[in-house]
């Protein structure tokens, strides 16, 4: 049986509708990160370049095309809070990642509303089921193989607060598929979100 690939090299094109590399890699989590300027100002902005890349310490990390607000904030203040996504505050998601004045507030724009973080200055939203504070441990603007920049930037930040919906929390463990966390596809307007059903279980081998 004869398989057959489509084949190109990125730097010289797909040659398709759209963009395939944000469905190949996906569906990826959001990282709906809110910062403060150094004024205090607060930003709220959805990042699906985004993961956790470590158990203890928990590290998060976002990345930005472009050097946008949620960057500048982070680095210069050291501080960030990711917010979970979830599909009830979708269109607040969406919402966020409009282009606004500098110093205008996405908070005011999505009409969420605000908790106080316990260790770090940028608020949390109150209508999401988690909340992660970070301290800012790394910054680096990402390169190409031959060395050369790319206007793109990544940040990494430990956790040092987490914040949880004690309703989220089922007999001590944290129910995922019930708060339906919004996941990014790719495409030019693709998102997903879990369900139950959708679990299998998979041990590691001992």
């Amino acid at each position: 049986m004869t398989t057959k690939f489509y084949s190109y090299q990125p730097a010289q094109g797909h040659g398709l509708p759209h963009d395939p590399i944000p469905s190949l890699i996906g569906p990826r989590p959001i990282g709906w990160i809110s910062t403060c300027d150094k004024s205090g100002r607060t930003n709220l902005a959805p990042y699906s370049f985004f993961n956790i890349f470590n158990y203890s310490p928990p590290i998060l990390a976002f990345s930005s095309v472009g050097k946008k607000d949620s960057v500048t904030n982070a680095i210069e203040t050291g501080e960030f809070v990711y917010n979970l996504a979830t599909l009830n505050l979708s269109e607040q998601v969406n919402i966020s990642s409009a282009t606004l004045e500098h110093g205008e507030s996405e908070f005011a724009l999505t009409q969420l509303s605000t908790l106080p973080s316990t260790l770090v200055t940028p608020p949390r939203i109150a209508q999401t089921p988690v909340s992660m504070e970070c301290i800012v441990t790394q910054s680096q603007q990402l390169k190409r193989a031959d060395g050369s920049l790319l206007d793109t930037w990544m940040v990494m930040g430990e956790v040092v607060m987490i914040h949880i919906d004690e309703t989220a929390l089922e007999e001590g463990l944290y129910d995922c598929a019930r708060q339906k966390p919004l996941l990014r596809a790719g495409g030019p307007a693709d998102y997903y979100w879990i369900e139950q059903q959708q679990n299998i279980k998979m041990y590691r081998p001992k």
